[in-house]
């Protein structure tokens, strides 16, 4: 099951960040509000500033109560979780989108939503999304508001929204309510951008000479430096029988000398049997972190997340291949109308996972 221990710690984290935001006067060092709107939205805030931690890696970003971020799109939601309405996953259905930072912004930032807020014991249960409300979510952040265009991997948005710390990062998302005030919103600046070019890193900058994750809090070294972003790391091989690919599972990756955690998706391309990568191989991903250790500390729990695979069988990546290029859009717009129409009925899921046409 998809999270379901990982979403136990919620609970604590929320609590320790009320404890927190009390004994905090002003913003973590560094962090550059450019102004405050009536409605405490901060304009143009930076993923660098937003990311922001202190010694243990706790969050030191507590104030607005809402952001706005740009960046550029990292990957496709429905590859990185399963966001079928009523999936078994503890949460239900589950959406994340990562975005990373321009010129100089050197991070990124997750936006996260789930069906089943009200699985939470300290959520009452009328927060969670019915299948229907939850598609109808899915159809709001897959889709640019103004023209009804398909968000896909490489354009550049703009996401406006409320916040949470967890498990080592903060997050874009809704604070565990359906409620509408609590929304956030994804605005299309510019499609077809690109992909970043993946920052060419080495498991010696991100593991000390025990093997231990690199921590270092004012982020110009280690897995911090890192987080949010695509990177790439050359010449490795498997260090876990690589018999236990498969989607969404977690294998180790070795220089030799130290290991690194690889995180799978779900993309299409990844199943058992599908690993034909040579002995020595590279992998491009996204550096993440979920540390749920629970020990009060977040240093640990870095991972590289990879949501799909071509089977070229050199590279492990995901291209950001355009969303709309799956079974139910024909004709490669982006959206699934009447001219996709023959195909609809072959692949439910696209229209269920908010992909396909929302009208």
């Amino acid at each position: 099951m998809r999270w379901i221990v990982q979403m136990f710690f919620l609970a604590k984290e929320d609590e320790e960040m009320r404890i927190r935001r009390s004994k905090v006067s002003k913003v973590g060092t560094g962090a550059m509000i450019l102004f405050f709107s009536l409605t405490g939205i901060v304009a143009g805030e930076t993923h660098w500033n937003f990311q922001a931690v202190d010694s243990v890696g706790y969050t030191t970003y507590f104030i607005p109560d809402v952001v706005t971020l740009e960046g550029i799109i990292l990957n496709s939601p429905e590859k990185m979780l399963d966001p079928t309405p009523g999936a078994p996953a503890f949460m239900g259905g589950q959406w994340q989108m990562f975005i990373q930072g321009e010129d100089g912004d050197h991070t990124g930032t997750a936006l996260w939503m789930g069906q089943n807020y009200g699985n939470l014991p300290w959520v009452p249960l009328e927060e969670s999304y019915t299948n229907e409300e939850w598609v109808a979510e899915l159809c709001r952040l897959n889709h640019d508001t103004e023209s009804g265009y398909l968000f896909t991997p490489g354009d550049r948005i703009r996401v406006t929204g409320k916040y949470m710390f967890y498990n080592g990062k903060n997050n874009i998302n809704e604070k565990h309510t359906k409620t509408p005030d609590y929304n956030f919103t994804v605005e299309l600046l510019e499609p077809g951008v690109g992909l970043p070019q993946p920052e060419l890193v080495t498991l010696d900058e991100l593991k000390d000479g025990s093997n231990d994750f690199i921590f270092d809090q004012t982020r110009e070294t280690g897995c911090e430096y890192y987080q949010g972003r695509l990177v790439r790391v050359n010449n490795v091989q498997w260090d876990s029988d690589p018999n236990t690919w498969d989607a969404d599972a977690t294998l180790e990756i070795t220089d030799g000398t130290k290991t690194f955690p690889v995180k799978l998706g779900i993309g299409s391309g990844i199943y058992s049997g599908s690993n034909n990568l040579a002995e020595t191989f590279d992998v491009v991903g996204i550096m993440d972190q979920e540390d749920n250790t629970g020990d009060s500390t977040y240093k640990k729990g870095y991972r590289i997340w990879v949501t799909n695979y071509d089977g070229n069988g050199l590279v492990l990546r995901d291209r950001g291949y355009r969303r709309g290029n799956l079974p139910g859009d024909n004709n490669g717009d982006g959206k699934v109308d009447l001219l996709d129409f023959a195909l609809i009925t072959a692949d439910w899921l696209l229209t269920a996972s908010g992909i396909g046409d929302c009208n």
